[in-house]
Order: C-alpha cells, then sequence, then structure tokens
C-alpha cells in the first residue's frame, strides 16, 4: 500500500512528519497523550477526549479492530490520533472491522509512523499544547498555522452541552427498586452499564436540566458523570449540584463529575501541566489504607488546598505520584466523587467497589 504523507504540527513551532491514517483532511484539537497498552477503542469514543489529538504510547495500534459493542459513545469526538505502528490487518475474529475504516466513516485523520516516545518527552516536558494534524497542506506550514490559530484554547472551553444527550433517555430495567437520575456531562456507556447491572434504573438527562425535571421522575439519587472542558466555566452544573445536594439524596460524580461537586463546595479546580491520562496510576484510598491501580483522563484537578482548608469536605483518595486529590467526601451529606474512573473497560477494575459504595449509601439513605 502506498501511504500518504500527513504532518502533525504543535502550537510551539514543532513539525513531525509522517503517514496517513484515516480520513484524507485536517482535524485538530489540544494535543495530549495516554500511556496505556490496550484499549484504543475505548479512548476514541470516551466523550471526555472531545477536541482533543490523542498520542498512544503503546506502539502497535490497531492490531485488534473494532468491535460496536466495545464503545462508550455513539461515536467518536476526537481531533485526531497520533501512533507509532498502525495496522490495518486486526487479529480478533469476532471485531466488526479495522480501526481505519472506523476512522474514515467518523472522518477522523491520524498520523502514523513518528517517533511517538519523543512526542511525549516533548509534552511532558512543555506542557498540554494545540495542535493540528493535516493531509492536505504538504509543504504548506503557513497555511497549516493560520488553520492550527483558529482552533480554541481547553483552558476556559465548555464542552459538555455539545457532547450530551439532548433527550433523556432510560438504562437498565424499569422494575428496579432504586431509580438513579444521571447528569449528563459526557457520559461513558461503561458507566450505565455498571449502574445496571447493580440493579439501578438510570435517567440519563442533558447537562443542563433544571433540578425540577429531574426531581419530577423521584429519584432515589443522583449521578454526576464524566465529560469534556473546564470545569471552572460550567456554572450552570454546579449550580444545579448545589441544589442537588440540598435534597439530602446520594450523589456520585466521577471525572467532570469529580470537579463539578468540588465546585459546589467552593472548591477551585485549574488546568494541569499535561495532565493524568493511561491505565496504571496509583491511587490510595486515606481510609483503607489500601492502593487502587486506575485509570485515568483528566487535565484539570481540584484545589488540594481548598479542600484540606473546607471543614465539610474530607480528602479520600490521592494519586500517589503526585499527591494531587483523587477522591472527596463531603461530611455533611450523603455525596462523594472521584477523579478517576472505576468503570474503565478493558481495566483496571480495582476501583468497581465505589459503584458498590453508591449503592449502599442509597440503600441507607
Amino acid at each position: 500500500m502506498i501511504k500518504q504523507k500527513a504532518t502533525l504540527l504543535l502550537a510551539d513551532g514543532t513539525v513531525f512528519s509522517g503517514s496517513l491514517i484515516g480520513n484524507h483532511g485536517t482535524n485538530g484539537g489540544e494535543i495530549c497523550f495516554n500511556t496505556g497498552m490496550t484499549g484504543y477503542q475505548e479512548i476514541y469514543t470516551d466523550p471526555s477526549y472531545t477536541g482533543q489529538i490523542i498520542v498512544t504510547t503503546t506502539s502497535h495500534i490497531g492490531n485488534y479492530g473494532v468491535i460496536d459493542t466495545e464503545v462508550e459513545s455513539d461515536h467518536p469526538t476526537i481531533g485526531g490520533i497520533v501512533v507509532n505502528s498502525f495496522s490495518d490487518v486486526y487479529s480478533r475474529l469476532d471485531a466488526s472491522g479495522s480501526l481505519q475504516s472506523y476512522l474514515v466513516t467518523n472522518k477522523i485523520t491520524g498520523i502514523a509512523d513518528i517517533d511517538t516516545r519523543k512526542l511525549v518527552r516533548h509534552l511532558r516536558s512543555k506542557g498540554a499544547m494545540n495542535a493540528i494534524i493535516s493531509s492536505e497542506f504538504e509543504g504548506n506550514l503557513a497555511g497549516l498555522q493560520l488553520e492550527l490559530e483558529k482552533l480554541p484554547d481547553m483552558n476556559g472551553l465548555e464542552l459538555s452541552s455539545t457532547v450530551c444527550t439532548q433527550e433523556p433517555y432510560f438504562y437498565g430495567d424499569e422494575n428496579s427498586s432504586i431509580k438513579v437520575a444521571c447528569l449528563d456531562f459526557g457520559i461513558k456507556k461503561n458507566i450505565l452499564r455498571n449502574l445496571a447491572s447493580r440493579g439501578v434504573y438510570c435517567k440519563v438527562f442533558p447537562a443542563k436540566t433544571k433540578l425540577a425535571e429531574m426531581e419530577a421522575w423521584s429519584p432515589n439519587a443522583y449521578f454526576l458523570s464524566n465529560g469534556p472542558g473546564d470545569p471552572a466555566v460550567m456554572e450552570y452544573a454546579v449550580a444545579t449540584t448545589k441544589e442537588i445536594l440540598n435534597t439530602g439524596k446520594p450523589v456520585f460524580g466521577i471525572c467532570l463529575g469529580h470537579q463539578i461537586l468540588a465546585e459546589s463546595c467552593g472548591i477551585s479546580t485549574y488546568k494541569m501541566h499535561h495532565g493524568h491520562r493511561g491505565l496504571n496510576h496509583p491511587i490510595k484510598n486515606l481510609n483503607t489504607g489500601k492502593s487502587e491501580i486506575t485509570s485515568q483522563n483528566h487535565g484539570f484537578n481540584i484545589s488540594r488546598e481548598d479542600a484540606e482548608k473546607n471543614p465539610e469536605v474530607e480528602i479520600t483518595h490521592v494519586h500517589l505520584n503526585d499527591n494531587t486529590v483523587a477522591g472527596i467526601k463531603l461530611k455533611n451529606k450523603p455525596a462523594f466523587s472521584v477523579q478517576y474512573h472505576p468503570e474503565s473497560s478493558p481495566g483496571p477494575h480495582d476501583s468497581r467497589y465505589l459503584f458498590d459504595d453508591f449503592i449502599t449509601l442509597i440503600n441507607q439513605n
């Protein structure tokens, strides 16, 4: 197969030349890297990656194809992919097709045959920044630079209302005794699978749904989902979460939902240098003293200083690599949240107990 050339241009002027994968065209967004060794389909369909170019650090991508059931949303919303070695030949007999055809169908442009180790070292040093991938501007870096400058900055960007469901929908067994209202900021399907497998009937609401509409369904508890963008500009979500807390019903938040819960308690959030993204991040549960290997995907975090000063908040989990806050619970309300992803699929599964804790909290209240 004759490979078509593609170019990756970073906002700081760094250029990588490689081969086109996926759709012929131009895609851009904030570039970040994920250190997971498997699960690329989960990554590419996770709404939390909306508007981001994903660098995968494992050498071979595409070698097991794609399966229709292994998706976290209806379609990927990423801004592109960057890989070292790309395979259009896949090994799984039950795969529905190749990753290449999946990328083309969803109009995602990517680049392969570049030194991803060099690129990741650069991003770890310089930090997250915008970038653009193109197969259309060969020999015209000036033109590509103009396209790059049109991309929005992730800092201060609200995206949840653009990726969430636009109409409420149900998930799980309608005869279940536990009803949970899920506020969709970009929810992953496997979160709903985990809730439903524990006897929860979910109703998923758009990000900007008012409390009155959700309360009309008479839920037993609320779930605040993961999602993309900057939590500091999501005043609507913070205001609704404050109202939810005042109902006294149990609340569980994951990732962006964790940040929104923190903001509703007066804890500020900030943009990280290059974020946490991978499948092997070590977390310590401060209540049990045990460690967990976790899946993570976030470029924002909550202020440890603010959390420690808040008398109504208890820090429950910390990231062992940099001591950032990875989990909190409220002392005066039945509410808790974590920064990482206990629902991760294919894994790890060390933190699945958090869903059980949520069910216990609901039954106690």
